[in-house]
């Protein structure tokens, strides 16, 4: 159930980081409600996956794949194109989350 809650925390942390930028610095209401709906979700997710997930896990893996998902919303809401750098360090951030998942004895206590 831990990593249901943190799938469900990462998309509301997507969502409300995505919806940052069309609130205009919290002068439009929806977008702005959006942020702090999204945020409250992703956050008490987060607080149920710490039950049973070592913090330093749980956080590279939301980081990791939010970062991911909220270049995606970028490219595919924003039209902003990533360059080669931000390509490659967002794969090296895929690859440490894996990395982490697979040989990490510490994301199995």
């Amino acid at each position: 159930m831990a990593f249901f809650y943190l799938a469900l925390a990462i998309i509301a942390e997507v969502v409300a980081t995505s919806a940052l930028k069309a609130t205009h610095g919290f002068t439009r209401l929806v977008p702005s409600l959006i942020v702090i709906v999204g945020y409250t979700i992703a956050f008490y997710m987060l607080s149920l996956v710490l039950r049973t997930i070592p913090v330093g896990i749980a956080y590279a893996i939301w980081a990791g794949l939010g970062i991911v998902l909220v270049a995606l919303v970028g490219v595919l809401v924003y039209g902003q194109r990533p360059d080669l750098p931000a390509v490659l360090g967002i794969g090296l951030i895929v690859a440490g989350v894996v990395v982490i998942q697979l040989f990490s004895r510490m994301s199995a206590h």
